[in-house]
């Protein structure tokens, strides 16, 4: 019976074209990142600031890789929101506050901070610390969410951050912005969202969608597909967030 109605719900939607909306948040957020560190020269001194399991060491072979955490975060947090089953930070060179890193001015060549912002109690401080640390024409490689769940709890204060933020704040600590860029736009979000909602209903309501709750978010899935195909700037209303690259004055 099932397979009687699969075979109706496709011939109804037309899914010959897979419904992708809302599932490249991280791969385009990894792209991005991967193909900005190319463009750091090669030989430069690069502080990962907030590593946690330092997943884009790999991407830093032509760097001098220099890895910083605060250390205290631990599988399961305090089991509120999002949480990761396991987690390894691995062998870390600085262990410390992200607005109090053991290094002297003008260390670095450049900076990269990914998704970390959400989970530090004072962001600006971070950024000042950024500025100390950089050599004047240094790059720094922030992404953060523009509005996020709870994860990482108790480790997570912040919802995300949107374009103005950046603006204010990087322009204020002395960078000039060499490219800002969203990713996703708003279609984009709800619909990764409505993909959590089976996960979520199990975890929160210990309920499942039944066959006709599937076939309308099947429904709503391509219509996103379609609006985002046809986007002209929601991102500005709502992302998954910024991918930022500046630069020290």
């Amino acid at each position: 019976m099932y397979g009687f109605f699969k075979s109706v719900l496709k011939k109804a939607l037309n899914l010959s074209t897979p419904l992708t909306v809302g599932t490249k948040n991280e791969e385009t957020r990894n792209n991005w990142i991967k193909n900005t560190l190319v463009k750091i020269p090669a030989g430069g001194r690069i502080l990962d600031a907030g590593a946690g399991e330092q997943p884009y060491k790999v991407f830093c072979e032509h760097l001098s890789y220099v890895s910083q955490d605060f250390d205290q975060y631990n599988a399961g947090g305090d089991g509120v929101g999002l949480q990761r089953p396991s987690w390894d930070y691995g062998k870390l060179d600085i262990i410390c506050d992200i607005a109090s890193v053991p290094e002297a001015d003008n260390s670095f060549d450049a900076i990269m901070c990914t998704e970390v912002f959400e989970h530090i109690r004072h962001p600006r401080e971070a950024v000042k610390e950024f500025t100390r640390l950089l050599k004047p024409g240094g790059y720094l490689i922030l992404t953060a969410p523009f509005a996020s769940l709870t994860h990482f709890a108790p480790y997570h204060f912040y919802s995300g951050f949107n374009s103005f933020f950046y603006r204010e704040e990087l322009e204020e600590a002395g960078f000039d912005i060499l490219e800002m860029e969203a990713n996703g736009n708003f279609f984009e979000f709800l619909a990764q969202e409505i993909n959590r909602i089976s996960g979520v209903a199990a975890s929160y309501s210990k309920d499942s969608l039944s066959l006709k709750e599937k076939l309308a978010s099947k429904v709503l899935l391509k219509a996103l597909q379609r609006f985002s195909g046809k986007d002209k700037g929601s991102s500005e209303l709502l992302n998954m967030g910024f991918h930022v690259l500046a630069r020290k004055k």
